[in-house]
């Protein structure tokens, strides 16, 4: 029976042979998976998850407690209630469940579409405006770098062109002065 080590040996071999050195082997899907993890846009999805998660609390309590109100001073107070008989005729029972015929619920459309527009508004008015105008505040303080040390496309192919023109000549010969 051989030990362990030189069959290791021997795998280690036969994957270099076939073009795939070991650190490859060991990255796997586990070690992908936690490269994908320890990316930093990962982080900050997932804070903004909880975040939003959080936050919809807040808007749905604006909606049932703010807009729902004003909504009800025109009809019911719940946008629920809001619909329209497709197909009659229709009838509820006492806990609201449709009993009979073909309900169109617009009221709960309205009422997440409201729910969307403000938590639209709110992302943008108190969290992405700000934002913006913080970044550019903080640009504004920033010197202006000048124009001249940044290295055009165009220059950096005419310097790697030249790099290459003199590479193929070879080393000039150093020039005697010529003697009187």
């Amino acid at each position: 029976m051989e030990p362990a080590i030189p069959v290791q040996t021997e795998t280690v071999q036969a994957q270099t042979q076939r073009g795939c050195s070991v650190s490859e082997k060991k990255t796997g899907v586990l070690g992908g998976f936690k490269a994908f993890l320890m990316r930093g846009n990962v982080i900050d999805l997932a804070v903004a998850v909880v975040i939003g998660a959080a936050f919809t609390n807040i808007v749905n309590s604006v909606v049932k407690g703010v807009i729902n109100p004003v909504v009800g001073a025109f009809g019911t107070k719940d946008l629920g209630n809001y619909a329209a008989c497709l197909k009659g005729p229709c009838s509820r029972n006492s806990a609201g469940e449709v009993t009979a015929g073909v309900y169109i619920q617009w009221g709960t459309v309205l009422s997440a579409t409201l729910t969307f527009i403000i938590t639209a508004a709110v992302v943008y008015f108190l969290m992405l405006l700000p934002m913006k105008r913080w970044q550019d505040r903080q640009a504004a303080r920033k010197p202006a770098e000048p124009a001249s040390a940044k290295v055009t496309e165009i220059e950096l192919l005419e310097q790697i062109r030249d790099a290459l023109t003199e590479q193929r000549r070879g080393p000039e010969p150093e020039t005697v002065p010529a003697q009187r």
